[in-house]
């Protein structure tokens, strides 16, 4: 489930306000996309922290109006539920170590991060070559959820060197991270098992606009 986060498609821009780069989203800030559906509504909620934490107390809840007689045990038995917390936080959402390392194959992992920064490349350029920048850095953000055990969660940015900021992007640079960024050799999921392998879940390209060939710029204006 990828997610672009700029201005014109989160309800809630406020949170992309940058103060050193990269910006970090996961763990940080709730994100709101415009238009979402149910089903990433229920992906984005599950990194809510706390609903996670109350959630995994359900079946001590569940044993408590069952048996009644447990009710006033599990109250005050904290240690059980931290433990429990922690267990299924850290073996049941994520993967362990033993678990990261048989992921991917290492060699695998480096040539799924070459095509990510060829793809991450081409799209700087054609951004750049699009608004016509000349200097100035850009750097594509990739961050995953590392929540092994749900279906991957991506959010996708362009974000300047100049402000610094996470640039507005319009409609169709946001298809352009959308449909050019993620697909064989190098999906989505496989970037998340390269991320959890590796416990590096952001992902950066950087892009030095001075670079634009003058081809990229010809294309970009008769596109215009």
């Amino acid at each position: 489930m990828i997610v672009v986060l700029t201005h014109r498609a989160i309800a809630n821009p406020g949170v992309l306000e940058v103060r050193q780069l990269p910006r970090r989203v996961f763990g940080r800030v709730f994100v709101r996309p415009r238009g979402a559906g149910p089903v990433l509504w229920l992906r984005l909620l599950a990194e809510v922290q706390l609903l996670r934490y109350l959630l995994a107390l359900v079946p001590l809840g569940v044993i408590a109006v069952v048996w009644r007689e447990t009710a006033l045990p599990l109250s005050q038995a904290p240690i059980l539920m931290v433990i429990l917390i922690v267990w299924i936080e850290m073996r049941v959402l994520r993967p362990s170590p033993k678990r990261r390392a048989r992921l991917i194959d290492p060699v695998e992992a480096d040539r799924g991060l070459d095509v990510l920064k060829v793809r991450g490349r081409a799209i700087l350029t054609r951004v750049a070559a699009g608004r016509g920048l000349r200097a100035g850095t850009l750097r594509l953000v990739v961050e995953q959820s590392d929540l092994g055990l749900l279906p991957p969660l991506t959010f996708v940015s362009v974000q300047s060197e100049d402000g610094p900021e996470v640039l507005d992007l319009m409609a169709e640079e946001q298809a352009m991270l959308r449909d050019d960024l993620f697909g064989p050799p190098l999906t989505e999921r496989d970037l998340h098992r390269i991320g959890l392998a590796r416990d590096e879940m952001l992902h950066e390209v950087a892009f030095d606009t001075r670079g634009v060939s003058a081809h990229a710029r010809l294309e970009a204006a008769l596109a215009g």
